[in-house]
């Protein structure tokens, strides 16, 4: 295999790469880590009969040795940590492979090598024996594995995700709301129970230390909040982030703000709003 090959071998799978990498990590900048690492395993070899088995298995591993550091800066974490948004296509056809942010949220609640086995399992498609290669567990291990950590992702997660269009319109009126300091329109539109997760990592405004649960609580705070910095001088970008359509707030070119709902029937039952600037700053938008 010719260098320019290899090369070319690896691009053609640096897509998958990454979102193998992403969806174990959450983090863009730890998977371009772990993608850069993979290349280098890569680059120079010759005779892999399976490129795509082996970049994988590098990438996995890799990964997987990755969230030990992670999981070391999430207990010196401030406040609630929520993965790193990344923008995606709206063709639901390419994102066939994509995880929300609600589920990534539940995914970091699975040991590391449970993740792992759920994304290349239910996400990406591969068969128990196929996992078992890539992290040297026996099928039955790894069958084990998936069975668990499906078990835990379903008790936590809804089992029927809302229509889009529901989602963008509900995600309209929120925000709208907040734009017009709009009190009663936010009750409104908000779920009685609705938990909001406020990332801002401590370098940004966020909502305290801890997610906050109940309409009128968050009612409160968000206009509260809106109060004290006017949102009229954000500009707004409706955007699917991680595969859900959302908001992504901003002062001038800069990303402000991701908020992203849940949405159960026709009210939101969760705010995810990203508001540090170090998980904004690699997002892409366009005027």
């Amino acid at each position: 295999m010719s260098e320019m090959n290899s090369t070319e071998v690896f691009l053609s799978h640096r897509e998958l790469l990454f979102s193998i990498a992403y969806n174990i990590l959450g983090s863009v900048a730890d998977t371009e880590d772990v993608v850069q690492e993979t290349w280098l395993a890569w680059s120079g070899r010759s005779g892999i009969e399976n490129p795509r088995a082996y970049l994988v298995r590098i990438a996995v591993n890799a990964a997987l040795a990755r969230r030990t550091a992670i999981n070391r800066r999430k207990e010196e974490y401030v406040g609630p940590w929520l993965p790193e948004p990344v923008i995606t296509p709206a063709d639901p056809v390419e994102q066939a492979e994509t995880v929300s942010l609600a589920v990534l949220v539940v995914l970091e609640t699975l040991t590391p090598l449970e993740r792992a086995v759920f994304v290349l399992h239910d996400v990406f498609g591969y068969s128990h024996p196929e996992i078992g290669e890539l992290v040297d567990r026996t099928p039955a291990a790894v069958r084990q594995l998936a069975h668990r950590a499906r078990e835990h992702v379903q008790a936590r997660r809804p089992r029927f995700a809302a229509d889009p269009e529901v989602r963008l319109e509900v995600t309209q009126r929120f925000v709208d709301a907040i734009v017009g300091g709009d009190l009663n329109a936010l009750m409104e539109v908000l779920a009685p129970d609705v938990t909001l997760w406020a990332d801002g990592g401590g370098k940004a405004r966020a909502a305290g230390l801890h997610p906050v649960q109940g309409r009128d609580k968050i009612a409160r705070l968000i206009v509260g909040d809106a109060t004290r910095r006017p949102v009229q001088s954000l500009d707004v970008q409706y955007r699917w982030i991680n595969g859900d359509p959302s908001a992504v707030l901003l002062s001038g070119d800069t990303p402000f703000a991701v908020v992203v709902l849940d949405v159960d029937g026709d009210a939101i039952s969760g705010i995810y709003a990203v508001t540090n600037p170090e998980k904004l700053a690699r997002l892409e938008v366009t005027p």
